[in-house]
């Protein structure tokens, strides 16, 4: 029988969990995996075809491990990154390691950096059409997700169990295909434009602000909208109906399809309207997109005053699809996380009706299915499945893995402790030198937070942007220049560190430190007087 949890790769593909977690948090249960394996498999691949940098035979999930883009050790979801090698090294104006550099934030030492070079003239005549086309197809695409999300989960209590089957199969179906315009999105709208605005700014004279300003104030991310909306919440100029009705497929370890959402459990919610309402009139952060825009503006004229008159039109060009392009990025996530959604509460329900019948013992029993058992008869000895699948999963949730590793990882059996080094190091992502308290965050339920502090965690995903309007810094573990955390971290205007390998481990509730979002650094000042504060921290998260 199939491992669904656990695959076995060959010693020189090469494997990284950063960025994965932001989709896929911790380990995942058997029926997620099998929800997100496959669609992102075919979604990336369908992206690179389309671009004519893999051939259309090739959009498949393959059998070998080694040959995957994506695949599942020990409950955790890794990119091959010799597969984003190879398409970076296909895609024009791009580098080998392009891709996997923006999304991972580093590229492993020894991997291979050569791909298939007869692909160039295939992409050099697809590409361009492609990329003009892109944004007006993501959003056609995404567009009717939202109302048919609302709609499905609206009813779902309703539906008998072909009901909620049929569901979750629309609701698969629908995931997939998401998955599929993300992918177009991400690698073909945004990873390009952005890779050369980077270039274009490394060949300018501009100060640090300028740099930061010229990445960010976009203005049109969809995560910022839920910012907006938690604010009109916190003044009761939005009910928490309406605010759910928009952003109620968020919430704690959002991509994990058995976690609970704010539509489900609203206390998040409620608690963070709290601390919005506590926060100054003059903080609006309508106020603060409109500076940021307007710092984005003049950056870019300081830019094209200080370029060539002939460079002038083509850097003009750039500029305006980077702000055009790069809020792409969150609004299929949007869409595929409602999708999602639906496929939490069909699978919610058909658990409610297997309970009743005496099948499982307990609703919540029906994650460590997967969607093909689901979706037919049930095996006769699902009970014994999922006591066996259950029991595994907690075993990997003890362990912890290496970022990335060569063949297959190695797992310690626990939690690092704590670090006694005095400075943490990593990318700067989001400029901007701040001094602030220390909260290292394992609960994405943000409970404990309070504002202003300096939030340090392993990972992010979209709900993130609710608590980090709240913070006065962010330093995150893994994560490249294009991963969520940095992105919203530039448009809400918080200095960002990320990538940094070690912080939650370095990091302590308390610390005082010093914040460097230019440089990549974070100095501890002080240590929290308690040495032992929130030792709950060190705790791998379920």
């Amino acid at each position: 029988m199939t491992d669904p949890l656990n695959s076995q790769a060959g010693p020189d593909s090469f494997w990284s969990t950063t960025n994965v977690g932001e989709a896929i948090p911790g380990v995942v249960t058997p029926l997620g995996w099998s929800l997100w394996g496959p669609s992102v498999e075919v979604g990336i691949r369908d992206c690179y075809a389309r671009a004519g940098a893999l051939p259309r035979r090739d959009v498949r999930v393959p059998a070998e491990v080694d040959n995957r883009l994506i695949s599942v050790f020990f409950g955790r979801g890794a990119l091959n990154v010799n597969f984003l090698c190879r398409m970076g090294a296909a895609m024009p104006g791009s580098a080998p390691d392009a891709i996997a550099r923006q999304l991972l934030g580093e590229v492993p030492v020894g991997i291979p950096l050569g791909g298939d070079l007869r692909r160039l003239p295939t992409v050099a005549l697809k590409l361009p059409y492609l990329q003009a086309t892109v944004r007006r197809d993501v959003l056609r695409r995404t567009a009717p997700v939202g109302p048919w999300w609302r709609e499905r989960v609206a009813r779902m209590d309703s539906l008998d169990l072909p009901g909620a089957r049929q569901a979750l199969l629309d609701a698969r179906i629908q995931f997939a295909e998401m998955i599929r315009v993300q992918a177009a999105g991400l690698f073909i709208a945004v990873q390009s434009v952005y890779d050369r605005l980077l270039a274009l700014i490394d060949r300018a004279d501009l100060a640090p602000e300028q740099v930061n300003a010229l990445v960010s104030g976009q203005g049109a991310h969809i995560e910022t909208e839920m910012i907006h909306d938690l604010w009109e919440l916190s003044r009761q100029r939005l009910s928490l109906a309406e605010f759910l009705a928009r952003h109620g497929f968020h919430g704690p370890h959002e991509g994990e399809v058995s976690a609970r959402v704010w539509r489900e459990d609203p206390t998040p919610v409620l608690q963070l309207a709290e601390q919005y309402a506590a926060r100054d009139e003059t903080l609006d952060p309508t106020a603060g997109t409109v500076e940021r825009s307007s710092a984005r503006q003049e950056a870019e004229r300081a830019l094209i005053a200080g370029l060539p008159p002939l460079r002038r039109p083509a850097a003009r060009f750039l500029l305006r699809a980077a702000v055009s392009r790069i809020p792409l990025r969150g609004v299929a996530k949007a869409s595929f996380l409602q999708a999602l959604d639906v496929a939490r509460a069909a699978v919610r329900r058909m658990g409610t009706h297997f309970a009743e019948q005496g099948v499982l013992a307990d609703p919540e029993d029906v994650f460590y299915c997967t969607v093909n058992e689901l979706l037919a008869a049930l095996p006769t000895d699902v009970a014994d499945r999922v006591a066996r699948r259950r029991a595994q999963r907690e075993s990997f949730q003890a362990m912890v893995l290496p970022n990335h590793w060569r063949g297959n990882p190695i797992p310690i059996a626990s939690a690092p402790t704590a670090s006694a080094a005095d400075r943490v190091r990593g990318i700067g992502a989001s400029g901007g030198v701040v001094e602030g308290t220390v909260r290292v965050v394992r609960d994405p339920a943000f409970t404990d937070v309070e504002s202003d502090e300096v939030l340090v965690c392993a990972t992010t995903d979209p709900s993130w942007a609710s608590v980090l309007f709240l913070a006065s810094a962010l330093i995150v573990d893994v994560g490249g220049l294009l991963s969520h955390a940095a992105v919203i971290a530039r448009e809400v205007g918080v200095p960002c560190v990320i990538g940094t390998g070690d912080g939650t481990a370095v990091l302590r509730t308390g610390d005082q430190v010093r914040v460097d979002g230019d440089a990549g650094t974070v100095e501890i000042l002080s240590r929290a007087q308690t040495v032992g504060a929130d030792r709950s921290e060190l705790e791998t998260p379920s």
